[in-house]
């Protein structure tokens, strides 16, 4: 089963992301019903180790806190990939990510090790060069400083990704409260 962490986004974060991907003048844009922040990608597991796991997030102690989406960037340099929504004040995110990590290595994970960039995917580009750029740097210039409404992380969940030709379809398998 192919798997990750992540914490969901509320429908008032959505509406607002949708709004936003509206004014995006490219892409494929991503399903507002699956948009999340990931925490860890488990990558292809067999369900042994989704469930341990699951009993190793379970075990996890951390506070609730405040999280507010802002400003956009891009995945990819000269190419980019995916438009994404950042993270105002990561400190949080990237705590909670320290606690989860660890946790998924004592359950016997071996993950790939990638440096934390807390996002949400708004849209993926193929390969599309000069003029589709210049559309791409118009949008980042005028919504870059993009605010979406602030919202409370009361948990975070393990789910399962689905991949289809039109698109991962993300089931929410476990969630996991905060304090």
């Amino acid at each position: 089963m192919r798997a990750f962490i992540a914490i969901d986004m509320p429908d008032p974060v959505r509406t607002a992301l949708e709004n936003l991907q509206e004014r995006i003048p490219l892409g494929k844009l991503t399903d507002p019903d699956q948009m999340h922040l990931t925490l860890a990608f488990l990558g292809e597991q067999p369900d042994d180790m989704i469930q341990a796991a699951h009993e190793a997030l379970e075990g996890i102690r951390f506070p609730a806190f405040d999280l507010q989406l802002q400003g956009l960037g891009t995945f990819g340099n000269r190419e980019p990939t995916v438009l994404w929504a950042g993270v105002k004040d990561p400190t949080q995110v990237k705590a909670l990510h320290d606690k989860v990590l660890p946790a998924l290595h004592g359950a016997g994970l071996s993950l790939e090790r990638r440096r934390l960039r807390p996002h949400v995917t708004l849209a993926r580009f193929d390969r599309s060069g000069p003029p589709e750029h210049e559309k791409l740097a118009r949008f980042l210039s005028r919504w870059d400083s993009f605010p979406s409404p602030a919202f409370r992380v009361e948990g975070f969940g393990l789910w399962r990704s689905t991949l289809r030709p039109s698109g991962a379809i993300h089931d929410e398998l476990a969630y996991y409260p905060l304090d």
